[in-house]
């Protein structure tokens, strides 16, 4: 089964268990940067700079691609472009939602619906089909730890992971400091389409952005 690179790093980031989701904050910037580079690689999307411009509206034939190009229409208000940080800044309150309710459609995960201290509700969703995850952790060990070239698809969703810093929900029992070098090379590596690696280079940027600034306001 084929999930987008959103799916993917949602999968990572749930407990198979419990269904919890876990680095819950930087995975959700990492998930909405992911379907922003999956709309990119569709040519559907790009992104240059500061900014980010919608360039086709056909449907993907993914329902959740689709609906966040719905969304982007809506949001740019008739703009030719807007600010890339104001889209993930958006996006990441509310795609996780979204994505793990695909994962649910497709019967990868489960969805349970409990109330905690028997007021506020909750939703876990625990794993169901443990295959699309071992296979996608396989694929991500066979670059990282065993050295073998990157796809296009793997290596944008390694630059995500490590732009995030969720080595360790793609790498358990493995301390960063051991894939973190790799992932960075890989990062940086000249394994796609010039487009797509400006793409990537200026999203991570736009994630080590609002990062500083959520936590400046924070503090």
């Amino acid at each position: 089964m084929r999930i987008t690179l959103a799916e993917e790093i949602t999968l990572l980031s749930l407990d198979d268990a419990s269904g919890v989701l876990k680095r819950r904050q930087s995975a959700a910037w990492a998930v909405a940067a992911a379907v922003l580079l999956e709309l990119v690689m569709r040519e559907r999307v790009s992104v240059s700079g500061k900014y980010l411009q919608l360039l086709d509206t056909s449907p993907t034939g993914e329902e959740l691609l689709d609906g966040r190009i719905e969304l982007m229409q809506s949001w740019l208000r008739g703009k030719s472009m807007r600010r890339v940080t104001d889209w993930l800044t958006k996006d990441q309150a509310r795609v996780l939602a979204a994505t793990v309710s695909r994962l649910a459609e497709r019967g990868v995960v489960g969805e349970e619906r409990h109330k905690a201290l028997g007021i506020f509700p909750v939703r876990l969703y625990p794993e169901v089909d443990g295959e699309v995850e071992r296979a996608l952790r396989e694929r991500l060990a066979s670059v990282v730890l065993k050295g073998a070239e990157p796809d296009e698809r793997t290596a944008g969703l390694i630059a995500l992971i490590h732009s995030a810093k969720l080595h360790a929900l793609a790498f358990p029992g493995h301390p960063s400091e051991e894939t973190s070098a790799r992932m960075a090379e890989i990062a940086d590596g000249q394994w796609a389409a010039e487009s797509v690696r400006a793409a990537i280079r200026d999203m991570r940027m736009a994630m080590a952005a609002v990062t500083v600034a959520t936590a400046a306001a924070v503090s």
